[in-house]
């Protein structure tokens, strides 16, 4: 993860990384923080994308996919 910016993650669009920058999630890393304060749960972690932030649902599935995926090879 390191310091790439919160667009580096699959399934994060141009206009959903603007939307997750104002909300302070400007880098992956604490997006994926998000993610794992959710207890890794997909679906929650889909919701609250789509809800607060407004990810489509291809969006929300891609970008749950690819921090499951970094956690199921780094930790």
């Amino acid at each position: 993860m390191g310091e790439k910016d919160v667009a580096w993650v699959d399934g994060i669009s141009h206009e959903l990384a603007i939307n997750l920058v104002t909300k302070g999630f400007n880098k992956a890393y604490i997006l994926l923080g998000q993610f794992l304060l959710m207890h890794k749960n997909e679906a929650e972690f889909q919701k609250w994308l789509i809800c607060c932030c407004g990810a489509t649902e291809y969006e929300a599935q891609e970008s749950s996919n690819c921090l499951k995926e970094w956690c199921s090879c780094f930790l």
